[in-house]
C-alpha cells in the first residue's frame, strides 16, 4: 500500500465535508507578488481565442450565515456606483494588456449581481460589450440572482442583452430552515421569484439547494426538492452546509455534522429517479437538455479566465490571481474600498497570486478532471503535457485500490462513493506546498 493511499484511507475516516474543493489551488494559497507583473507582461504569450470572462458584483440583500464568498451585505452610500465606475476602469487597463482576445463563456456572479440598481446593472453588459468586447449574445451567458432582487426590470434586462442561464440560491423552502442559517426568506418573494424565471425562457435555470441545515430533517428536505421539480429547472446543484470560519453559524459555535451523507444520498436518488444526469458532487443536470454550451468551444483545465471585480479570480497558465480574500465584513470592506480607490495604474499591474510550475500546472488538471464527470484521460494528459499520467502521480490508483474511481474505458471517473467523497478527495490532490500555503494563511 502507497503512502498516498494510506493518506486518503486516513482522510476518509474523518468528516467528508472537510473542504469544499471547487478549483486548485485554494485562494489562500494566494500571496502578495513582488515584483508585480504587468496584466500585458503575465497574459503576453497566452492562447487567448477562448477565454472565460467573470465579472463579479460583491454586495448582497444579506449575509447568510452559512456564507464565506467574497461579498457584504447592503453596501452604504455610493459604494455601489463607485464600485462599476471602478470596475469600468479595471476592464480598460486589461483590455490594454490583454490585446486581441476572444471570450468564449461569460458568467456575472457574486455576492449578487442584481443587487445593483438597473441603470448600474445595465452598465455591466456596456463594460463587458464596449470595453471588454465580448458578445453575450453569441456565448453561453450565466447571471446569479437572489429571490429578494429578482424584479421584472432585471429579467429585462437579463433577455435584452444576452443571458442564457439563471442562478437562483434558494438553499430552502421551509422557513425554519431558512432562517436556521440567517436568511429570512418570505415564501411569497420566493415563489414570485421563481415564477418570474420560469415564465421568462430562458435556455437553462438553475436552483442551489442546501443540505444538513439547522431543523432539517429527511422529509423537509424531500418538501424542498419536489417544490423546485415545481419550477421545472434544468440543473439544480445541491450543496452540502459547510461552517467555515468567520461565517455566522460559525461564530454561533454549534455542529451541523450530523446526517449530510444521508440527505446526499436523498437528494441524488431524487434527481436521478426524475431524468437528471450527475456531473459533479454538486451538480445535477437534465438528460434531454439540448446543447446549452453552443459557442466557441472553451476547456476548464485548459484555457484561461479573465476576473474583473474585486474578489474575481483570472487564470493563466503561469500565475493565478485576484484581489486580496476575506470572509469578514471589516476585511472585506476594506478589500472594496480599496479596489474603488484604485488608479487606472494601479489596475494595469497584478500584484496579489500564486505562480504556478509545470507540477502545479498539471496538478491542476488531475484534480479539475476527476472531479468532474468528464472524468481524468491519461490519453489526454500525455497529449497534453508529454508525460504519462502515473509516472507524475500515483493518485488514480489510490482511488482504483480504495473503491472510489474506476477505469472506464481509459479513463478515470470516480464512484457513487467517490463522488460522495470530492471534498476529501480535492484537497487530498494538494501539494506540500500549497498545503502548507493555505495552513499559514490568516483569514481575516
Amino acid at each position: 500500500m502507497s503512502e498516498h493511499t494510506d493518506t486518503l484511507r486516513s482522510m476518509l475516516e474523518g468528516s467528508p465535508y472537510q473542504s469544499y474543493a471547487y478549483a486548485y489551488p485554494h485562494k489562500t494559497a494566494y500571496r502578495p507578488l513582488d515584483p508585480a507583473p504587468s496584466v500585458e507582461q503575465v497574459w503576453r504569450d497566452e492562447d487567448k481565442r477562448a477565454l472565460f470572462l467573470y465579472v463579479h458584483v460583491p454586495f448582497c440583500e444579506m449575509r447568510c450565515g452559512f456564507c464565506n464568498l467574497f461579498t457584504m451585505a447592503k453596501p452604504k452610500d455610493d459604494l455601489s456606483s463607485r464600485y462599476v465606475n471602478a470596475l469600468r476602469a479595471q476592464a480598460e487597463e486589461v483590455k490594454k494588456g490583454l490585446g486581441d482576445a476572444s471570450f468564449a463563456r461569460l458568467a456575472i456572479g457574486g455576492g449578487t449581481p442584481t443587487q445593483l440598481e438597473d441603470a448600474a446593472f445595465e452598465e455591466l453588459f456596456d463594460i463587458i460589450e464596449d470595453v471588454m468586447g465580448a458578445d453575450p449574445r453569441a456565448i453561453p451567458v450565466s447571471c446569479e440572482v437572489s429571490p429578494e432582487t429578482t424584479t421584472p426590470s432585471k429579467i429585462a434586462i437579463m433577455r435584452e442583452r444576452g443571458v442564457k442561464r439563471v442562478s437562483i440560491g434558494v438553499q430552502s423552502f421551509i422557513q425554519q430552515e431558512t432562517k436556521g442559517v440567517r436568511r429570512p426568506q418570505p415564501p411569497e418573494v420566493l415563489d414570485n421569484a421563481l415564477t418570474m424565471i420560469d415564465e421568462a425562457g430562458f435556455e437553462l435555470f438553475n436552483i442551489d439547494l442546501i443540505y444538513g441545515m439547522p431543523h432539517q430533517t429527511e422529509q423537509s428536505w424531500e418538501a424542498s426538492l419536489l417544490r423546485a421539480m415545481e419550477y421545472s429547472p434544468e440543473e439544480i446543484f445541491l450543496y452540502p452546509l459547510y461552517v467555515r470560519p468567520l461565517t455566522g453559524l460559525d461564530n454561533s459555535k454549534k455542529s451541523w455534522d450530523d446526517h449530510r451523507m444521508d440527505l446526499y444520498n436523498q437528494g441524488r436518488e431524487f434527481l436521478l429517479a426524475r431524468g437528471y444526469e450527475q456531473h459533479s458532487m454538486r451538480m445535477f443536470r437534465k438528460k434531454d437538455l439540448t446543447d446549452l454550451t453552443r459557442g466557441p468551444i472553451y476547456c476548464c483545465q485548459a484555457d484561461g479566465m479573465v476576473g474583473l471585480g474585486a474578489g474575481a479570480r483570472s487564470y493563466t497558465r503561469g500565475l493565478h490571481y485576484s484581489s486580496e480574500y476575506a470572509v469578514g465584513r471589516r476585511g472585506v470592506v476594506s478589500i472594496i474600498e480599496d479596489y474603488v480607490a484604485r488608479s487606472s495604474e494601479q489596475f494595469s499591474v497584478i500584484d496579489y497570486g500564486f505562480e504556478m510550475d509545470e507540477m502545479e500546472h498539471r496538478r491542476r488538471h488531475v484534480v479539475m478532471s476527476v472531479l468532474s464527470a468528464e472524468g481524468l484521460s491519461p490519453r489526454l494528459y500525455k497529449d497534453r503535457f508529454g508525460a504519462d499520467l502515473l509516472d507524475d502521480f500515483e493518485h488514480p490508483s489510490a482511488l482504483i485500490e480504495l473503491g472510489l474511481a474506476r477505469l472506464d474505458d481509459g479513463v478515470y471517473r470516480l464512484t457513487e462513493r467517490g463522488l460522495a467523497y470530492s471534498d476529501v478527495i480535492g484537497p487530498w490532490f494538494n501539494s506540500a506546498y500549497v498545503s502548507g500555503l493555505m495552513r499559514e494563511y490568516e483569514l481575516s
